[in-house]
């Protein structure tokens, strides 16, 4: 759904065939949302982070963001987010508080650290696998088995780009999507960082209890497959991760240590399986 701020339209000079001529285009918002930790004693919140993100489901990317980090296991660990209100009782769109169960295991040293996320890169330097098990992550089981067809695979990047209604009228944006292993569209999130896309579709089904959904089901981002996609899809447990564009080689290693399956440059029905191609059927 297109809402009042995902985009604005602004005036440009488009060159076309040596003609020049001033136009209004669509252009995607692009704006920071600082998190705030509401602390037990209620008299401040504590700055955790600052996300550049797309304005809309931040509720969603919120909560995403918490569970893909390793803050909360699931939706009942948070008591309520929100925007914050100012002295005029007004909502401040681009905060918002989140308050968690008062039982749960916090890591303040970590929460502290106010993490400054790029629109295109993610949280820097936590490219560690070390850092990834000290999580308590562990390689994904096969249980239930999920598999995913060469033929299902095919077209999944054109229904993509047809679902991509904000992309189509700006060009700006990267999207996340989720898909059953025989190609069938279930949900889809846009964002101007592929990485706050894939938070805001894994806290959509973390908020609807829906995480068991995400495990049996194939994940296509836009563009490449970084290791911010990788640890995300690894802590919500999704076993297939396809990406239109490259995997950088740290993604591949997270794939190979934490048994997903990880496909690149999908075109059509042309793909590179880079790690778990026994989830991927092949033609008989």
């Amino acid at each position: 759904m297109i809402t009042r701020a995902t985009i604005r339209r602004r005036t440009v000079v488009k060159i076309r065939d040596g003609r020049w001529q001033h136009e209004k285009d669509a252009v995607v918002v692009e704006e920071p949302l600082e998190m705030r930790l509401a602390v037990p004693s209620g008299t401040h919140a504590l700055s955790l982070a600052t996300l550049m993100r797309t304005p809309g489901a931040d509720i969603e990317l919120a909560a995403g963001f918490l569970f893909s980090e390793g803050m909360i296991n699931n939706r009942y660990d948070i008591v309520t987010i929100r925007y914050c209100v100012d002295a005029d009782e007004e909502a401040q769109f681009n905060t918002l508080i989140v308050t968690l169960r008062p039982d749960v295991p916090l890591d303040l040293d970590h929460a502290r650290r106010i993490f400054i996320v790029s629109s295109s890169c993610g949280v820097c330097g936590k490219a560690s696998l070390e850092a990834l098990r000290l999580r308590g992550c562990a390689p994904l089981a096969d249980d239930p088995p999920v598999r995913v067809s060469g033929a299902a695979l095919a077209g999944l990047d054109k229904t993509l780009r047809q679902a991509q209604d904000l992309f189509a009228r700006t060009g700006g944006l990267h999207a996340a999507a989720l898909f059953t292993p025989d190609g069938r569209l279930l949900a889809i999130y846009e964002d101007i960082g592929r990485h706050n896309a894939l938070d805001k579709l894994i806290g959509a089904h973390l908020l609807a209890g829906q995480l068991d959904l995400l495990r049996q089901s194939v994940l296509l981002v836009s563009g490449r497959a970084s290791f911010e996609i990788m640890q995300k899809a690894l802590m919500a447990r999704i076993p297939i991760v396809v990406a239109v564009g490259a995997p950088s080689e740290l993604a591949i290693t997270v794939a190979q240590h934490f048994n997903l399956t990880l496909i690149g440059f999908l075109r059509g029905a042309s793909c590179n399986i880079y790690a778990g191609a026994e989830r991927v059927v092949a033609p008989t």
